[in-house]
């Protein structure tokens, strides 16, 4: 699949922003949730969106009303904009996907690209932090004032690994916050780390108040589900006992 497959629609009306934020379809949906949140805030509007003609093909559609599947959303007044991908990328679509992407930067002048993205890793509760893997020129710009901690040793793969690998042969300051997620999607409780991370670096005033609500529904509900499972292993564990 070449970059020619995917089509880059945006409107005429937009203004130039300094950050491109992306998101998408991954593992434990931090990425994509954190994105969505900062989408539907009142100051974003939606300035385009990218069409693919390969598989797999989806239209998301709520109450009746379909949209595309990647959308581009954005905030001229804190000049940064945002890519929501519902859609999931296989790993031969990603350079295709990436090369799209950096077109919509570039043609909303764009001074560097954010990817949030979670990381299927066993950790513990003080790894709950978010992380970097940055180019130089991203670290220089957007790091330096920070506290937020570089990932150990390992590897990218898919969409981030293919935006900073163009990061580093182009020059372009290109970034990736990533964080512990678990599988229960959507871990909103990682998403919050991740715009945390997003806002501390490119001074972006994010209200997290009602996704750190929605994430407490989510652990209260998965809580009750983990209890509700565990006394229904013991009472079949008693009903076994009765024929001992």
């Amino acid at each position: 699949m070449s970059s020619d497959d995917i089509s880059v629609v945006l409107s005429d009306d937009r203004q130039p922003v300094d950050t491109l934020v992306i998101g998408v379809s991954e593992y434990g949906l931090a990425g994509l949730t954190a994105v969505d949140y900062l989408a539907d805030q009142d100051s974003m509007h939606k300035v385009g969106h990218l069409r693919t003609t390969e598989p797999p093909f989806i239209t998301p559609f709520e109450n009746g009303a379909p949209r595309h599947h990647t959308r581009l959303y954005a905030d001229e007044a804190a000049s940064f904009a945002v890519v929501v991908g519902e859609r999931f990328v296989p790993p031969a679509q990603a350079g295709a996907l990436a090369a799209a992407i950096t077109t919509a930067g570039r043609k909303l002048d764009a001074s560097n690209m954010t990817m949030l993205t979670g990381a299927p890793v066993a950790h513990g509760p003080e790894d709950h932090v978010p992380f970097y893997i940055a180019t130089p020129a991203y670290r220089d710009s957007y790091l330096d004032d920070t506290d937020i901690r570089p990932m150990g040793n390992g590897f990218l793969d898919g969409l981030s690994a293919e935006l900073v690998a163009r990061g580093i042969d182009e020059s372009f300051p290109t970034g990736v916050f990533t964080t512990p997620t678990h599988p229960q999607a959507p871990d909103a409780a990682a998403a919050i780390r991740l715009l945390t991370a997003l806002g501390a670096a490119h001074a972006i005033d994010i209200d997290t108040g009602p996704l750190e609500a929605f994430a407490a529904n989510i652990e209260a509900h998965y809580q009750g589900l983990a209890e509700r499972m565990e006394a229904a292993d013991s009472e079949q564990f008693l009903d076994d006992r009765m024929y001992m």
